[in-house]
């Protein structure tokens, strides 16, 4: 079976005539009747009964239909992937990014990626991983940096890196040590990203270990910002957990105390894509450069 005769098949299934089938496809009308007949010598089934009006499918034909038109388009999209992506000349790349890119420098991607390809238009949308990771699943985004754990069921991951999560306090002493899951639980706890809740990545995995260790995670005060929770943990109205590439990007000259945990926590940063999912040329070179910023955190630990 090649390509040539699934096209010849498709253009007499739409034209319902070898002529016109052959016409379309620039060949002579015998030609096309040949590549038919030798798939249906292939398939041992008739595809075409000959009417006074034309061509009519068999349902042999019905069946090969659809599986045709997703090979032939499959082989298309296949060349256009290659020749875009020798040019990149065009073309939108939908990309979504962790909502703290900017505090891990990853901000200037677009600037970056537009350097290189100027013709290409960028949707880099950044919101909370877990809402990423779902946009990818749906097909709204081609595909994300996210924090794990997300969702992963109809996803592929690639982890990229990670960086470790510590609690910060402003009353706790300096010298107190790690922190059990134990006095996280009995905290008063300042937490960011509200709207994301107890879906998001950080928080899923401290909630787990509650959970084994038989105790409850409740936030004192929830707010959407990170700098809004910082800002709170310095005025000494609580405590929080954040990962240092956000911490670091936000500390200034106040009490502010950062401790790892007993059991190190961390927040792993990976590449996401719909399994089986068609990434356009332009966004799986935007991918690329999202990786290679990823590798450049001198404060993240690479995971390739």
């Amino acid at each position: 079976m090649t390509l040539n005769q699934l096209r010849a098949f498709l253009a007499a299934y739409s034209c319902r005539s070898l002529s016109a089938a052959a016409k379309e496809l620039g060949i002579s009308q015998a030609s096309a009747s040949e590549l038919i007949s030798r798939l249906e010598q292939e398939l041992g089934s008739p595809l075409f009964t000959r009417t006074s009006r034309g061509l009519s499918p068999a349902p042999a034909a019905e069946e090969l239909h659809p599986h045709a038109l997703d090979c032939v388009n499959s082989a298309r999209r296949g060349v256009e992937a290659v020749q875009a992506l020798q040019t990149l000349s065009g073309g939108v790349s939908t990309f979504g990014v962790l909502r703290y890119a900017a505090n891990y420098d990853l901000a200037d991607l677009v600037v970056q990626f537009h350097q290189q390809h100027p013709g290409v238009r960028v949707r880099m949308i950044g919101l909370n991983s877990h809402v990423v990771a779902a946009s990818v699943a749906s097909g709204e985004i081609e595909c994300g940096l996210v924090v794990l754990p997300v969702d992963s069921e109809n996803l592929e991951v690639r982890q990229l890196a990670r960086d470790e999560v510590y609690f910060i306090s402003s009353t706790r002493p300096a010298d107190a040590g790690p922190v059990t899951i134990q006095e996280l639980a009995a905290a008063k706890l300042v937490l960011y990203d509200a709207h994301a809740g107890w879906k998001d990545p950080t928080r899923r995995q401290l909630l787990d270990r509650a959970n084994l260790a038989g105790l409850s995670i409740e936030a004192e005060m929830e707010v959407e910002h990170a700098e809004t929770a910082y800002s709170l943990v310095a005025a000494g109205a609580g405590d929080s957990f954040m990962a240092s590439g956000i911490l670091e990007s936000l500390r200034r000259d106040d009490d502010v105390r950062s401790f790892p945990f007993v059991e190190p926590l961390y927040d792993t940063i990976a590449l996401v894509q719909r399994k089986h999912g068609y990434l356009s040329p332009a966004t799986r070179r935007f991918s690329v450069f999202a990786e290679r910023a990823v590798a450049a955190q001198g404060g993240l630990t690479s995971l390739v």
